[in-house]
């Protein structure tokens, strides 16, 4: 007789029942033993980026494997909001997907018809032969699907800050996620997410995110900087990536060991 299997709790259910905010770090490496290393770590969650890294289809399928034994929640960034991509990745395995470069509520209602099957929205039906459903070991998949799965859109222009209210208000929209760096970009201000106008611009977007009811999470590898955004109040931050852990603490070696070493001077994170 086969096995009849409940999914995990969502990254919207995980938001939902936490009494504080929800800690994580990236992946970015592409390494399954990095990734695992993550999700033994304690943190609550991991972002899986298959935009600026070298993440394809198959080394999203073996990173989430890695890190299904574990209690930490993947979510998976897509490289843009192409509805073939988002149906591939939930395909595979992906419960929790992170949208990058969400403009406006039509933006964000295009990606949610690409979570959902008909007639809620236009996801092409292959559960039957995919990982999503356990490959049919899920029951009621199709009809439940938007129900086990979570959806976090990201802010990262200065147009997206204008239409913040409006993009967390869609529904199907669980999350809301601000993204400093291309946001500084779209500024005029490569490079400076800690420049006031950039600040002032995250925190006008966590207002009005949680004005519409929804969470809103922000990338901050600083202390201090993530400090800043949960006291804002920001529930959910990235705090690391494990690409930035490993460079940062091979510099502190060479630092340490190394007379004159060169380990500064670096623009972000």
């Amino acid at each position: 007789m086969p096995f009849h299997l409940t999914p995990p709790p969502s990254f919207r259910d995980r938001l939902a029942a936490s009494s504080r905010p929800l800690v994580g770090a990236w992946i970015c490496s592409g390494s399954p033993i990095a990734a695992e290393i993550v999700a033994g770590s304690a943190l609550d969650w991991t972002l899986i980026d298959g935009e600026h890294s070298p993440i394809g289809l198959e080394s999203i399928l073996a990173l989430l494997q890695a890190v299904a034994p574990y209690p930490i929640t993947p979510l998976v960034r897509v490289p843009s909001a192409d509805p073939t991509w988002i149906k591939q990745v939930l395909d595979l395995g992906a419960q929790n997907l992170l949208v990058p470069m969400v403009n406006t509520a039509e933006d964000a209602a295009a990606v949610v018809a690409a979570t959902r099957y008909p007639p809620l929205g236009i996801r092409g039906v292959g559960s039957a032969l995919a990982r999503a459903a356990q490959f049919n070991r899920i029951d009621g998949y199709l009809q439940r699907a938007h129900e086990i799965t979570s959806l976090t859109v990201q802010i990262e222009t200065d147009a997206a800050v204008q239409n913040a209210r409006q993009i967390a208000e869609v529904d199907g929209v669980d999350a809301v996620f601000i993204g400093p760096s291309d946001l500084a970009a779209s500024m005029g201000l490569l490079g400076q997410q800690e420049h006031p106008d950039v600040v002032a611009a995250v925190k006008h977007t966590i207002a009005e995110v949680r004005a519409a009811g929804k969470p809103v999470g922000v990338n901050a590898f600083a202390p201090d900087t993530a400090r800043r955004y949960l006291a804002a109040g920001a529930a959910f931050v990235l705090v690391a990536a494990d690409v930035s852990i490993l460079a940062r603490a091979t510099e502190n070696l060479a630092a340490t060991w190394i007379p004159d070493a060169e380990t500064t001077g670096r623009e972000s994170y």
